[in-house]
């Protein structure tokens, strides 16, 4: 098996790519949280979890982050840097985010606070997924399923996967509204505008890895 996010190719722009991406995902998913108007299906969990346990959310966002990662091994799927970086960097900015923001107000603030949250978090998606450095650790756990069932789709297994956390995490108390409905319409479309932006172009050699985006269909890294 290859090694996941080599860096022989273009890394200062690569890992400056990855930790922007990660940074601007946890802020995302912050001014989502304090819009109060719900939350895509992984973080409906986290919040849930959170209020169940008391510990912040970003937190748990590392707990759990941490305990896919272990999924992945009888899956033999491997982590790249930004892999790991993923589980530590957007846990510890959410929770610093949320530590400076106030709650999002009145019902135009919070509207507000939701579209830039969404925007944001697509184009954190393709900033990670540009950098070309490990897919997220509940990407990996969806491609690495897929990769043992070859009649499965990424789209139905993640589908599963999904519903499943959103449903757990909605009856932990996490949100879900308008907000997760325009999260779950928006992502993909906002994902591949901005993955032609920050996609790193692969060297010129035959044998050079290609970009995590080229034929890849745009998941967000996590949430």
């Amino acid at each position: 098996m290859a090694l996941i996010g080599n860096l022989r190719h273009r890394p200062v722009r690569r890992l400056i790519q990855l930790y922007v991406g990660l940074v601007l995902y946890g802020v995302s998913m912050a001014l989502m949280i304090r819009s109060g108007l719900g939350l895509n299906p992984w973080d409906v969990f986290h919040q849930g979890l959170s209020e169940l346990t008391g510990l912040s959310f970003g937190t748990v966002t590392i707990i759990v982050g941490t305990l896919v990662l272990l999924l992945w091994i009888p899956l033999r799927q491997r982590p790249g840097l930004g892999t790991v970086s993923n589980v530590v960097v957007i846990g510890l900015v959410v929770d610093a985010t949320l530590a400076l923001m106030p709650d999002g107000g009145p019902l135009a603030s919070r509207i507000a606070l939701l579209i830039t949250g969404i925007v944001g978090n697509g184009a954190a998606t393709a900033l990670y997924l540009g950098a070309n450095l490990g897919p997220g650790p509940r990407d990996g756990l969806m491609t690495g399923m897929v990769a043992r069932r070859p009649g499965l789709s990424v789209r139905l297994v993640r589908t599963a996967i999904e519903v499943t956390v959103l449903a757990l995490g909605w009856l932990l108390g996490g949100t879900v509204g308008v907000g997760t409905v325009a999260y779950a319409l928006a992502i993909g479309p906002l994902a591949q505008l901005f993955i032609p932006l920050f996609a790193v172009p692969a060297p010129s050699r035959p044998d050079a890895v290609r970009p995590a985006t080229e034929g890849v269909e745009p998941v967000a890294p996590t949430g």
